[in-house]
């Protein structure tokens, strides 16, 4: 097997690249910065649009309709659905609508799960560019070609499509103000200025796709881009349109719920990704209630003399003590084993490279129109 092959994750054939790309892969993962490489031979394109599903059969046809199938610089498109476990006719409508794959998962594993399935997926049937896009026609097709023009540039690994949330007129204040806060806060632990944090709508060019592994149950959107910046892969964001409200939103029945689910997740993450600071600023902010535990005994004995009370605050500030130590002790912990997940994340990517040159197959993937239906749409 050739170095060559081993290195565009490709197999019998020219790599994926064409002309300068800015890739985002080993070298920058190590922390380098990004260098150019150009292909040995000019090849086709090709984007696939993913499309996570569940139950969507009466939301897809629109869709699917509203997706381009030719873009510049891009030269095929092709559709795929991931069916995270519908129990409608959301295959069979997507085969009707003319999708050229299907990725079939056998129960609803999650919005995260699914989105992962599709990315492998889309890298083994020789996708250079993903788009990954939600199936209840949130966000306009013909924006598809603003997503993909900064990787055919060559100037971004990653791009998120920027909503504009406080011009979304079926979102509420409270919504918007807390979609805000939560990009906000995002941008502060992965050291991007992505502006909606919580965006479906984005694109990746093969390298930041072979990087990425989601590892949260819930939600793609957070972790992705956490890991995007802690990883220096370019990310860069376009705005974009939505279209009408067609249905109401699965994964929060309510703005609290939405609060319930995201918040969680964010702290969840940065722990895997920064556990040294996050728990050594925990430890500091319980290590300072001991000493305002202690301050009453203190105060006591270092202007009255009295060493003898405030008995509870000592066994407080004791307690509140022990507890911050052993915070710091779990961030050294955690640090030593981010250590570990960083190295198993390279091992995942290299391993994800093997599969790809030996022409291993998608999980769970099944064709999706015929060839006498593609045919007769084109």
């Amino acid at each position: 097997m050739s170095e060559e092959a081993l290195a565009t994750g490709r197999h019998g054939g020219s790599p994926a690249v064409t002309g300068p790309a800015r890739l985002s892969g080993s070298p920058a993962f190590l922390g380098a910065g990004p260098r150019i490489i150009t292909a040995k031979y000019a090849c086709a394109v090709k984007l696939i649009i993913q499309i996570p599903c569940l139950n969507e059969e009466a939301t897809l046809p629109a869709t699917i309709a509203d997706l381009p199938r030719s873009l510049p610089g891009i030269d095929r498109v092709e559709l795929l659905v991931v069916d995270d476990g519908s129990t409608d006719r959301t295959v069979e409508v997507a085969r009707e609508c003319g999708v050229d794959h299907v990725v079939r998962l056998t129960n609803n594993k999650g919005l995260a799960a699914g989105f992962q399935a599709g990315l492998d997926a889309c890298l083994k049937l020789g996708a250079d560019v993903v788009v990954n896009t939600d199936a209840d026609n949130q966000y306009r097709g013909a924006d598809v070609a603003k997503l993909v023009a900064p990787i055919v540039a060559g100037e971004a690994d990653m791009v998120v499509g920027d909503r504009r949330v406080g011009e979304i007129d079926h979102f509420s204040g409270s919504k918007k103000g807390l979609q805000r806060l939560g990009s906000w806060v995002v941008r502060r632990l992965s050291g991007t200025e992505v502006t909606d944090a919580t965006s479906g709508f984005r694109a990746y060019n093969r390298e930041a796709a072979l990087q990425l592994l989601v590892v949260d149950n819930f939600t793609y959107t957070l972790e992705s881009l956490i890991q995007a910046g802690k990883m220096r892969v370019a990310v860069n964001e376009v705005e974009i349109g939505t279209n009408p409200k067609t249905r109401e939103s699965r994964l929060f029945d309510s703005t609290g719920a939405y609060v319930r689910r995201n918040a969680p997740a964010i702290l969840r993450i940065y722990a895997r990704y920064e556990p040294l600071r996050a728990f050594a600023t925990a430890g500091a902010v319980v290590l300072l209630l001991a000493l305002c535990a202690w301050l009453p005994f203190l105060i006591d004995w270092i202007f009255n003399g009295d060493s003898t009370g405030h008995v509870q605050s000592l066994i407080l500030g004791a307690v509140l003590f022990i507890a911050a130590m052993q915070l710091f002790a779990l961030g050294v912990i955690g640090d030593l084993l981010a250590g570990q997940r960083v190295m198993t994340q390279r091992v995942f990517e290299r391993v994800r490279r093997v599969e790809l040159a030996l022409g291993v197959e998608p999980s769970h993937y099944e064709p999706g129109r015929t060839d006498s239906s593609r045919e007769s749409a084109e």
